[in-house]
């Protein structure tokens, strides 16, 4: 339907594939509330020109879901930094922002 040569038409097919995923996409854990007393860790990573991180726990069903994440775009200088730097700036930024459910946790997290 994106292309030039396809005309486009909106039938009954694709508005039930739409209500199907506007149904997942409302329905659907995205993030978890934290448990203190479940297993957290942190994962980070940096590129060229982002910082992102991401806490998950450890749930029932023994799969690891996201409780809160944040990334942030690197200034002129920080742009500058070597991968390895950025990484560690990356960890650096989730310690601080999570601070406080970190502290808290039951058992070590893990980086």
């Amino acid at each position: 339907m994106m292309r030039k040569e396809i005309k486009w038409s909106w039938e009954e097919r694709q508005q039930k594939v739409f209500e199907e995923l506007k149904e997942r996409f409302t329905t659907e854990l995205v993030l978890v509330m934290p448990d203190l007393d479940r297993e957290m860790r942190v994962e980070a990573d940096a590129s060229d020109f982002v910082i992102g991180e991401v806490l998950s726990m450890k749930c029932e069903d023994e799969k690891w879901r996201p409780v809160t994440y944040i990334s942030k775009l690197l200034n002129e200088a920080e742009r500058n930094y070597e991968i390895h730097d950025k990484k560690i700036l990356a960890i650096i930024q989730c310690l601080k922002v999570w601070r406080y459910f970190l502290e808290g946790v039951k058992d070590q997290f893990e980086i």
